[in-house]
């Protein structure tokens, strides 16, 4: 089993997983506008032929699925996404950091990247395209949580 968290965007799919891809060293292996579906589809307006109706990033053994919807099939889609976060596990403290700095940019910080009692690195944000995302440092055998 593999279970893939999909996000919707409206109009930055193509964008956001362009960028996600550069930061996460992935490759998107899917990428379908809606201009490109098939004849009699009822997403017709010349307005969304550009958006993405499909998207899929593999980062190793994972991936992440996107979309791009407009209101009307997606009444909540202009709230800010809440209730879960892409959370990324890594061994390596500086591999978290620079993904962490990396998402952050033209996003807003919401526990600043720092060692807490679980981890040697943690930090969670919200992304330039409003997904949220925590970071986490799987701790080695022999670290300790700081004293204090």
């Amino acid at each position: 089993m593999k279970i893939v968290t999909s996000l919707s965007f409206q109009g930055q799919c193509r964008e956001a997983f362009e960028f996600y891809a550069k930061v996460l060293g992935g490759r998107i292996t899917a990428a379908f506008p809606y201009g490109e579906g098939p004849p009699g589809m009822p997403i017709s307006d010349p307005k969304y032929k550009d958006w993405l109706m499909h998207c899929w990033l593999e980062v190793g053994d994972q991936a992440l699925m996107g979309a791009d919807m407009d209101a009307a099939w997606a009444p909540n889609i202009e709230k800010p996404k809440n209730g879960f976060d892409v959370t990324l596990h890594t061994t390596d403290k500086t591999e978290a950091k620079r993904w962490y700095d990396q998402l952050c940019e033209g996003g807003r910080p919401a526990m600043p990247f720092g060692e807490t009692f679980w981890s040697p690195g943690f930090g969670s944000l919200v992304d330039r395209f409003g997904v949220p995302w925590m970071i986490n440092t799987i701790p080695s055998a022999d670290w300790r949580p700081p004293q204090g």
